[in-house]
């Protein structure tokens, strides 16, 4: 509760400054919706949630002109749970984003803080979950991080200026251990190009020993997956015809020493240890705009699942889809439907991965399939 207050007192005396100066902004949006479940550990649930499409969030944001092309900026972001009025991101007061840097015209922007890493920057904004979809079109367990389970502590993050369409950068997220300076480190690059009709990108994240420490890059209680080392890479294409986008988006995403994952808890197998996890996520998605305020998506993903244990390997497989309306009520607010459906093949591996598991789900299926359907009220400010 004292949080809260904080917040409401600081943003309020911002919001006075923001009369004084028009760099300084304070923004936000109210996701709230409710869940169907059709098979959360063998039952059906029901649910009201917050923040699928958008995360719930209230914000500020300002720059500072300081001549020369050369600005001062900086942005403070809250996640919260618009059902419960809880803060979101670990109970994190600005669990979103949290940096102050410069900014030149010429050269780019170079900030500090808690940040996003490339491939929620640059690959995120061409998959359905990074872009109109959100937490229920994420690939498995969202291995891949386009649909930004975590952020990155300790960053110092550079990214370019837009030249002719091109845009590049890149992140080191510090792991404050002394005596082991690469534990929970984490380092990301990315690249864009939009021309026309094209948009393409390209991006690559490392985490060490993500979750090993309260003080790391990754925090212990922000962390996706618990493992020795992750390793992701990746590369999408969209194209717009018309009032229609298409898009692929290929990422791989590589687990060594792979313990637990947030959303499903342990997933070691019953054969021996698990040495290694690999996710191959293969996306096609597609938005149309039927009229001004009414636009239908769709995708679907196929991933492609490897992991050796010591005495055995196994090769499951998920597919995933997902189909969304949404109307626009006004410039701001609008209402969405969305409906997923999941399920994985393979060999018993005699884990949690032979389940069915849509992110954002009430938990775990007690069999290899599981739909969710979601109805939703957004309004940004």
């Amino acid at each position: 509760m004292r949080k809260m207050v904080l917040i409401a007192g600081m943003l309020s005396g911002i919001a006075g400054a923001a009369q004084a100066q028009s760099n300084v902004v304070i923004y936000g949006i109210v996701d709230l919706g409710l869940n169907f479940t059709n098979n959360a550990g063998g039952n059906r649930a029901y649910q009201m949630e917050s923040g699928y499409p958008s995360g719930s969030r209230i914000g500020v944001k300002g720059k500072e002109d300081l001549g020369g092309g050369l600005s001062a900026v900086f942005q403070l972001e809250n996640g919260f749970d618009a059902d419960t009025g809880g803060l979101g991101q670990g109970g994190r007061l600005f669990g979103r984003q949290a940096f102050v840097g410069l900014s030149s015209k010429q050269l780019g922007t170079l900030t500090m803080g808690r940040q996003y890493d490339s491939v929620v920057d640059f690959l995120g904004p061409l998959t359905a979950s990074g872009n109109w979809g959100g937490y229920l079109f994420s690939h498995p367990f969202d291995n891949d991080n386009t649909d930004n389970s975590f952020r990155v502590n300790n960053t110092v993050k550079y990214t370019s200026a837009d030249y002719g369409g091109f845009k590049f950068g890149g992140l080191v997220g510090l792991g404050e251990t002394a005596g082991a300076q690469r534990n929970n480190m984490t380092y990301s690059l990315g690249a864009q190009y939009v021309n026309g009709p094209w948009a393409v990108a390209a991006a690559y994240m490392s985490n060490m020993l993500p979750g090993a420490s309260a003080t790391g890059s990754i925090a212990e209680n922000d962390a996706n997956f618990l493992a020795y080392q992750q390793r992701t890479a990746g590369a999408g294409i969209n194209y717009t015809v018309r009032n229609a986008t298409y898009g692929f988006v290929y990422s791989n995403t590589n687990f060594t020493n792979p313990l637990s994952s947030v959303y499903v808890g342990p997933i070691t197998p019953a054969f021996g240890s698990l040495n290694r996890l690999v996710f191959n996520n293969y996306e096609l998605n597609a938005k149309y705009q039927l009229t001004p305020a009414l636009s239908l998506a769709a995708m679907y993903t196929f991933t492609q699942g490897k992991f050796n244990t010591s005495e055995a390997n196994f090769k499951p497989k998920w597919h995933t889809l997902g189909l969304m309306a949404d109307y626009e009520l006004s410039r701001r607010t609008d209402v969405y439907a969305q409906a997923v459906y999941q399920q994985v093949a393979g060999k018993d591996t005699g884990s949690v991965l032979d389940r069915a598991y849509i992110p954002g789900a009430t938990d775990v299926s007690s069999a290899a399939r599981q739909g969710m359907l979601r109805l939703g009220l957004r309004h940004k400010f």
